[in-house]
């Protein structure tokens, strides 16, 4: 290939790249909706569990998430060290104030997900599916124009 023809591809690639801030932005969001991923399966599932049986434990916290006891344990200690859980061995794990607003805020994303999805035409099942992936890493600039897009139906 000729040399002038490898400078105009390489130029035609670079000018498609993000720049590394924007690209290093993208990762650190990512990273940190991960982590807070966590974190809002948990309060939320707690905040469930409470609602339907008056009290969340261990062992059903466990059962709900799909993990082992030890997960739950090792992830109860990080969610007390960030004050959204009370918890005492072999009793109830209660939320806090903070991770009673945290769950507040978690239920009403993911409902303005599914209904985001539903008035597209999705069913029911598979927008419940989606949003519960899509609810933890939606910008509240995207959640607000879904909220905007709801109201005009």
């Amino acid at each position: 290939m000729p040399h002038s023809n490898r400078i105009r591809i390489a130029a035609t690639h670079a000018s498609q790249l993000r720049l590394p801030a924007q690209q290093a932005e993208g990762f650190r969001r990512s990273r940190r909706d991960r982590a807070m991923e966590v974190v809002q399966d948990y309060v939320e599932a707690i905040a469930d569990l409470s609602a339907a049986l008056g009290e969340a434990r261990v062992v059903d916290l466990a059962r709900r998430l799909g993990v082992t006891h030890v997960t739950v344990n090792r992830t109860l200690s990080r969610l007390r060290q960030a004050g959204y859980v009370n918890t005492k061995p072999y009793r109830s794990i209660f939320l806090t104030e903070a991770g009673h607003r945290l769950a507040a805020e978690c239920k009403q994303r993911h409902e303005t997900v599914v209904a985001f999805l539903r008035s597209l035409g999705i069913s029911e099942k598979t927008s419940e599916l989606d949003a519960e992936g899509i609810e933890h890493h939606v910008s509240p600039e995207t959640l607000a124009a879904f909220e905007r897009r709801l109201k005009r139906r």
